[in-house]
């Protein structure tokens, strides 16, 4: 692994990226209601990002089939939609229905990434309960980030969070490092086993790294679909998933994507 850490004005810069996408994900989040369709909450995130002179990263992202990219400048995913769903004007929300947004802006050469899963109306409760529990299982990665911790401290305080409650963690994809690009080292897994020990990594001040649990109410087990992109459980049962950048820092964690102001440019 090449793991790059970055500077305190680097930091800033990722903080400043990482508040635009709070910002955002905000503003769709507000537009998250049944008769809504996911291309809207889209068209509005890509208004946002030309308005701040940035890009969202998902756009054009490259795939296996050469020059399909992908469609939209955000992912939104509904329901048995773990991540990448494609956002579409027939894709319309309803009562019930969860949903995730997901964006990672890149402003002034520097990135962030983050996401969130939100209810429809009035869902069921434990459809609200996997909500509830991804969103805490992110919250206690956060509570316990350290320098000199092992990854895998976290990620097994994670898994058994998610396991406890009755729901599973998705395998076949982790967060990741992320700042002058959107996927840098390390694999940051939400689960502990030998394959992700073997990737173990130490937490050192300067780190900048995507925390995303996901997490299905089934079986964990995920297949893709023919647009070569999203990616849903095999059990159609829903799936959950929440995000934040973080620095890691001398005494803890620092939010990148929390809405706070960058401390100096």
């Amino acid at each position: 692994m090449a793991i790059v850490l970055k500077s305190r004005r680097e930091i800033d810069m990722m903080r400043a990226a990482g508040k635009l996408a709070h910002d955002i994900i905000v503003k769709m989040a507000a537009l998250v209601r049944p008769g809504v369709s996911t291309l809207e909450i889209d068209e509005l995130a890509e208004e946002e990002l030309v308005k701040a002179h940035a890009i969202g990263l998902s756009k054009n992202y490259p795939t296996y089939k050469p020059g399909e990219g992908f469609p939209a400048s955000t992912c939104i995913s509904v329901n048995e939609e773990v991540v990448h769903g494609i956002p579409s004007k027939e894709r319309i929300l309803k009562e019930g229905d969860i949903v995730t947004l997901d964006i990672t802006p890149r402003m002034n050469g520097y990135c962030a990434d983050t996401a969130i899963t939100l209810p429809v109306g009035t869902v069921k409760p434990q459809m609200q309960k996997l909500i509830d529990v991804t969103k805490e299982t992110l919250e206690i990665a956060l509570r316990h980030i350290k320098p000199e911790k092992r990854w895998s401290e976290i990620a097994r305080l994670m898994q058994y969070n998610v396991e406890k409650n009755g729901f599973s963690v998705v395998r076949e994809f982790v967060g990741h490092g992320v700042g002058h690009s959107i996927h840098e080292d390390p694999k940051v897994p939400n689960f502990v086993t030998s394959e992700p020990v073997r990737g173990d990594f130490i937490l050192r001040p300067g780190m900048t790294l995507a925390v995303e649990p996901m997490v299905v109410a089934g079986r964990r087990d995920v297949q893709l679909l023919d647009d070569g992109w999203t990616v849903i459980t095999e059990d159609k049962q829903p799936a959950a998933h929440f995000e934040h950048t973080i620095a890691v820092t001398a005494s803890g964690v620092d939010v990148l994507t929390d809405g706070r102001e960058p401390w100096a440019l």
